[in-house]
C-alpha cells in the first residue's frame, strides 16, 4: 500500500488463501514472516470412490511425493535383477508387495499433512479444514464437512485450488475406474491394469506398475507426451514398450462394464478408433483414467465477485503479477492460463507474489525457464521451450540443434 492511500476499513484478514497446496502454503506462510493475519482454507472433496486426504494438496498426497516413491519402489525390483548380473546371489523368488508399499507411502504422507498443520501454528497462521467460496465484494463463506458456514473478510486474497483428474463422461467411467487421487491409497494391488491416457501422470503410473510385476497396456488417443520434445517422448515410449508395457494406439473409450466384483474385480472396457468405426474389447482388473485436470475454479463464487474464468477450461488469467482481472484477488499454481502446472514453480509465484505486496519487492515468476523431470522408466528432464515450442516462436533458421 502506497503512503497516502486511504487505512482500509477493518477487515477480518490482511490475506486469505484458498487452497492449502503448494502454492497456497508457500504464500499463507511467506505472509505471516511480515506479520500479515493470514487465514487458509483447505478442503478436499472426496474422489467419485470416496478417497480424500489431508493438508498439502495434490503434490504432497497424490501427485509428486506418492509417484515418486513408487517410481524408487519399481527401480528396486529393477536393481534387484540386474544385482544377479554383478555377482548378487539369492534364490528365492522376488516377490513385491502391494499392502506394504502403499502404508509405508501412506505413513510418510501422513506425517507430511501433520508436518504442515504445525508449520502454519507455529507461523501463527490460521488454517480452517473448510471449502472456500466467495459470496461477495472481499467477503468469502468458508463450510466445513459438518456443514457449519461462517464469513471471513480480507483486503487480498489468493486463489490456489488447484486441479483435480478429469474423468471421460461415459457410462461406468466414475463407478469402476479409478484416477491418480485413487491408486496411491489403493487398498489392493490393482492386477492388470489398463491406462487410458498419455500424459507424463499416465506413462509414469504405468511404469511403475509395470516395474511392479504387473501387465500394464496404456490407450493413447493421439501422441504421447503433448507439450514435451517428441523425440524424447517416442524413445520414453520405445523403452517402455521394450520393458512390456503394451500400447494400444489411437483408441478411445466408449463404455466400462464390472463383470466381476472384487479387490480387484474384472472390468470390461470397450473402444472405439480415433480415426475410424473399428470397436474393440478388453478385460482387466483396473482401468486408471490420466487423461487431464480440471481446474477447481467453476465452484467458488468467483462470478459472485467478477473474477474472469476461460469458459472452457476453467483455468484464470493473470497478468505478469499473478493477478486477476479484479484487482485484490491473485491466483498461483495449476490453474493459471497458460502457465506450467508444476509444484516448485506454485511455490516460487506464491513467495515472489507476497514479497511484491508486501515487502516492497519487485521480482516476478518465471515460468520459461523451468527444470522439469518426468519419472518415467526413462528418466527424463528438460529445461526451457521443447524443440517444436521453440521453432514456432523463433524459426527453425535461428535454433541450433545438437
Amino acid at each position: 500500500m502506497n503512503g497516502n492511500a486511504p487505512v482500509p476499513h477493518s477487515y477480518d484478514y490482511d490475506l486469505i488463501v484458498i487452497g492449502g497446496g503448494s502454492g497456497g502454503l508457500a504464500a499463507a506462510k511467506e505472509a505471516a514472516k511480515y506479520e500479515k493475519k493470514v487465514l487458509v482454507l483447505d478442503f478436499v472433496k472426496p474422489t467419485p470412490l470416496g478417497n480424500s486426504w489431508g493438508l498439502g494438496g495434490t503434490c504432497v498426497n497424490v501427485g509428486c511425493i506418492p509417484k515418486k516413491l513408487m517410481h524408487q519402489a519399481a527401480l528396486l525390483g529393477q536393481a534387484l535383477q540386474d544385482a544377479r548380473k554383478f555377482g548378487w546371489q539369492f534364490t528365492e523368488e522376488v516377490n513385491h508387495n502391494w499392502m506394504t508399499m502403499t502404508e509405508s507411502v501412506q505413513n510418510y504422507i501422513g506425517s507430511l499433512n501433520w508436518g504442515y498443520r504445525v508449520a502454519l501454528r507455529e507461523k501463527s497462521v490460521t488454517y480452517e479444514n473448510a471449502y472456500g467460496e466467495f459470496v461477495g465484494p472481499h467477503t468469502i463463506k468458508a463450510t466445513n464437512k459438518r456443514g457449519v458456514e461462517k464469513l471471513y473478510t480480507a483486503e487480498r486474497f489468493l486463489i490456489a485450488t488447484g486441479e483435480r483428474p478429469r474423468y471421460l463422461g461415459i457410462p461406468g467411467d466414475k463407478e469402476y475406474c479409478i484416477s491418480s487421487d485413487d491408486l496411491f491409497s489403493l487398498p489392493y494391488c490393482p492386477g492388470k491394469t489398463l491406462v487410458v491416457g498419455a500424459s507424463y501422470v499416465a506413462l509414469e503410473c504405468a511404469g511403475f506398475l509395470a516395474g511392479l510385476g504387473l501387465d500394464v497396456t496404456v490407450m493413447v488417443r493421439s501422441i504421447l507426451l503433448r507439450g514435451f520434445d517428441q523425440d524424447i517422448a517416442n524413445k520414453i515410449g520405445e523403452y517402455m514398450e521394450e520393458h512390456g508395457v503394451k500400447f494400444i494406439r489411437e483408441f478411445v473409450p466408449i463404455k466400462v462394464e464390472q463383470i466381476e466384483e472384487g479387490t480387484p474385480g474384472i472390468l470390461k472396457l470397450t473402444a472405439k478408433s480415433a480415426k475410424g468405426n473399428e470397436i474393440i474389447e478388453g478385460k482387466y482388473n483396473t482401468v486408471l483414467l490420466a487423461i487431464g485436470r480440471d481446474s477447481c475454479t467453476r465452484n467458488i463464487g468467483l462470478d459472485k465477485v467478477g473474477v474472469q474464468i476461460n469458459e472452457k477450461t476453467g483455468k484464470v488469467p493473470v497478468n505478469d503479477e499473478e493477478q486477476t482481472n479484479v484487482p485484490y484477488i491473485y491466483a498461483v499454481g495449476d490453474i493459471l492460463q497458460d502457465k506450467l502446472e508444476l509444484t516448485p514453480v506454485a511455490i516460487q509465484a506464491g513467495r515472489l507474489l507476497v514479497r511484491r505486496l508486501y515487502a516492497g519487492a519487485t521480482t516476478k515468476c518465471d515460468y520459461v525457464n523451468v527444470p522439469t523431470a518426468v519419472f518415467t522408466p526413462l528418466e527424463y528432464g528438460a529445461c526451457g521451450y521443447p524443440e517444436e515450442a521453440a521453432v514456432e516462436k523463433f524459426g527453425e533458421e535461428n535454433i541450433e540443434k545438437t
